[in-house]
């Protein structure tokens, strides 16, 4: 099968773009450094031509009220592209528990990007995920100073972005689900214990203050971030990925 992989280059895509084209499949690239601006417009039509399946994974530049309107856009563009194109299949990459956070500006945009997916022309298939480990550093840097780093007890499911993109190569390659899966890390941790963990590993002397007001996962109540019965648990654990 021929895949379009828009925002193929970047974390996850580059892994999809490998994993499809090592069972394969023609797992094509593309992006702004390709010359596809799904936001515009400009090398949409091209960049779908002759695909089996688009796999989107693009991303708001910002996480900000900005956010919702860059997916309105791109889903709209890429939507009707894939309908004139006769496509068959198209995949999203969004987050667990995403439409129970209304608080965040980001979350309630990739929960708006599900519903246009589920009323678009296109059959598909969403794949929601828990929090990558490899976001984890940026995680530490909101929160911190030169001496400590302030996290809540949010509890966290962390997978590595490769089971991630052999999840969303697993699930493009499949029949449409008509619906979403949810893959997740082996583990859950609170967020606060995660940071201690992290820093230990990496020998990073500052220390770790529970604070449930600090930093952008405190508005999160509950365990809404992991997940529940009927997901997918990866197999990589958090302090096999460290090292």
């Amino acid at each position: 099968m021929k895949f379009a992989v828009i925002g193929g280059t970047g974390l996850i895509g580059s892994q999809v773009v490998q994993n499809l084209n090592a069972a394969g499949h023609e797992a094509v690239p593309h992006g702004l450094s390709t010359g596809v601006d799904v936001l515009t417009g400009q090398g949409v039509e091209a960049a779908l031509a002759g695909a089996d399946v688009v796999v989107n994974l693009t991303n708001s530049p910002t996480f900000d009220d900005a956010s919702p309107a860059f997916f309105q856009t791109s889903m709209d563009n890429l939507l009707a592209a894939a309908h004139r194109a006769g496509t068959g299949h198209f995949v999203i990459l969004s987050i667990v528990g995403v439409d129970q956070v209304p608080e965040l500006d980001y979350y309630r945009a990739k929960a708006l990007q599900e519903d246009i997916l589920k009323a678009g022309p296109v059959s598909y298939s969403i794949v929601r995920a828990t929090q990558f480990m490899e976001f984890m550093d940026a995680v530490l840097s909101w929160t911190a100073d030169d001496n400590t780093v302030r996290l809540p007890r949010t509890p966290i499911q962390p997978i590595a972005a490769a089971d991630v993109a052999a999840t969303v190569a697993n699930v493009a390659a499949g029949s449409p689900l008509g619906g979403t899966l949810d893959v997740a890390g082996p583990e859950v941790y609170p967020l606060d214990e995660l940071g201690r963990i992290t820093l230990t590993a990496k020998g990073d002397k500052r220390s770790v203050t529970t604070d449930d007001t600090a930093g952008m996962f405190a508005v999160i109540h509950g365990d809404v971030l992991t997940a529940k019965n009927g997901a997918r648990i990866a197999p990589t654990h958090y302090t096999d990925w460290l090292k």
